[in-house]
């Protein structure tokens, strides 16, 4: 089985802006997808001028991967309310519904969608909650395997950064292919709206 690497963040825009790339891996039955989080905002308040920056940001995004950002997230973004991101506790969500049988990529798009789309609090122990619940999971259920879970993200996040040292990994995303004990880089920056050879490109690795 060939594998594929996948270092992200869930609160990194590019990340977002990768999803369809993602998808195409997810829909290849000969290729295994690991997610890796990278712990890029520990529950961190997002001030005024940063804020500026991250629209600048989404917007080249947008134009470039075709992502669309919502309403509702860039309302979020523009206005003076408190605006809090974490990846620690998005990161403890993925684990978790993996454990209780959601694909983690699954997981992640769902947060994405809530965050980027909506505007939604993900980092908020109760909307992550809603979400669990959109995906056919247990409230009572999700609530216990949270709770049991705490730290897990912090482990987690911590092997990744260390498979990213060793492999020379420097930013999010970032994709990594496993095949035969050797490692490629994906060069996925190149083919953001070029889905069909995207696709030709990660069966040619398969072959």
């Amino acid at each position: 089985m060939v594998k594929v690497h996948y270092f992200f963040d869930p609160m990194c825009g590019w990340c977002y802006g990768a999803t369809a790339l993602l998808d195409a891996i997810a829909a290849n039955s000969d290729l295994k997808l690991e997610l890796h989080p990278g712990g890029m905002i520990a529950n961190q308040s997002i001030e005024k001028a940063f804020r500026n920056h991250i629209l600048t940001s989404d917007a080249r995004i947008a134009s470039i991967t075709g992502a669309q950002f919502g309403k509702g997230y860039i309302q979020r973004v523009e206005s003076n309310d408190p605006m809090i991101l974490d990846s620690y506790i998005t990161a403890r969500a993925i684990i978790t519904a993996e454990q209780l049988g959601i694909a983690p990529l699954n997981m992640l798009k769902t947060i994405q969608h809530a965050h980027y789309v909506e505007g939604k609090q993900v980092n908020r122990a109760e909307a992550i909650e809603e979400l669990a619940v959109e995906l056919g999971l247990d409230k009572n259920h999700w609530q216990r395997a949270m709770l049991a879970n705490q730290g897990t993200e912090q482990t987690k996040i911590a092997q990744s950064r260390l498979l990213m040292q060793k492999l020379q990994v420097t930013g999010y995303p970032t994709l990594i292919l496993e095949k035969h004990e050797k490692q490629v880089k994906l060069p996925h920056t190149a083919y953001y709206g070029k889905l069909d050879a995207w696709r030709q490109l990660i069966d040619d690795y398969t072959q």
